[in-house]
């Protein structure tokens, strides 16, 4: 993740080395400011956050885990949103699952919370809670009606009532027709923290990298380019002379990669980055022809770098210098 030369206070920049209790990533999430950010950059996602206003790793976590059909069909999301904002009162299935549900706000969000709970409330061992939890995700009907008496007669062991225990038991059941176990979505939530880090502190470098990536996708680059500017990221046009194949960091701005280029080929990019290595640059037009292999040039490439402004830095009008692309193929 280094820098140009002169600037390498990233040039050993490692993601080990994230706290993940920074506040400028967290106020970036709660805007829901999150194009780009790995899994949580659609519409929704966004609203989300904006909603949740994330103080914490663990509602990073969580919101992975939440904005999924089955959880948001069943509400739990804008319960966990509204509890953790105090406008609605955390309540418990039995006061035994305290323990398990207190950092969720009493929504079940986790696999291993349907795991906890048939532990503590129906008295299985961890092995036999996996394989409710399996039991449970797959639907087998059969299962489920041996499990739910299993269940049952293990909370009643534990001093709860056969109501609440089945209450408890279809609770788990509906949730994990659809639920994500916590190791999986805290691993997606790394990523996504990290990623957010990155847009928060390395802005030019988040956006070189997230536009080269969909160099190919029009629409997604026209996306994070208007996204680029909104954080005061210059993308600046190509330039024969300056662009790289990918989107590149040049100070505080970002140069446009010639890959994103429409009409401009491999063969064509390969030609101009060979040509411009030998003869150190291009000074005019002239030299330009004169140093590419114009067997790997055509008329539509040079028409393409005329109309993206890649000759703009060598001082010629793209409108005077359009019609002349014939008549330099043929010098």
């Amino acid at each position: 993740m280094a820098r140009e030369a002169g600037r390498t206070e990233w040039d050993f920049f490692a993601f080990n080395n994230v706290p993940l209790d920074d506040e400028g990533v967290y106020e970036l999430l709660a805007r829901g400011d999150t194009l780009g950010v790995f899994q949580l950059e659609s519409s929704g996602m966004r609203d989300l956050l904006r909603g949740l206003q994330p103080t914490r790793f663990e509602d990073i976590i969580a919101v992975a885990a939440l904005y999924r059909p089955g959880p948001m069909g069943m509400g739990m999301h804008h319960t966990f949103v509204e509890c953790k904002h105090g406008r609605q009162k955390v309540t418990y299935p039995h006061p035994s699952l305290k323990s398990v549900l207190s950092d969720t706000y009493g929504v079940i969000v986790f696999q291993e919370q349907v795991m906890q709970i048939a532990q503590i409330m129906g008295g299985y061992s961890l092995g036999e809670a996996d394989l409710l939890r399996r039991a449970m995700g797959k639907k087998k009907e059969e299962e489920m009606v041996r499990q739910r008496v299993r269940f049952v007669a293990g909370a009643a062991e534990n001093g709860v009532e056969e109501a609440t225990a089945n209450s408890v038991f279809d609770l788990m059941a509906e949730f994990a027709k659809y639920g994500f176990n916590k190791s999986h979505t805290a691993a997606y939530g790394l990523i996504a923290y990290q990623t957010a880090w990155l847009k928060r502190h390395l802005p030019a470098e988040f956006f070189a990298a997230l536009l080269s990536i969909e160099s190919s996708n029009t629409d997604k680059v026209l996306l994070y380019m208007d996204d680029a500017r909104k954080h005061d990221i210059e993308v600046l046009p190509p330039d024969v002379n300056e662009s790289a194949l990918r989107f590149t960091v040049v100070g505080d701005k970002v140069r446009f990669g010639l890959t994103a280029v429409k009409g401009v080929g491999a063969a064509a990019i390969e030609a101009i980055l060979e040509a411009r290595a030998s003869c150190g640059g291009f000074s005019t037009l002239d030299d330009f022809v004169g140093n590419i292999d114009v067997s790997r040039i055509n008329k539509g490439v040079l028409e393409a770098l005329v109309k993206c402004g890649a000759f703009d830095s060598m001082g010629y009008s793209r409108a005077a210098l359009f019609p002349c692309v014939d008549r330099l193929l043929e010098a």
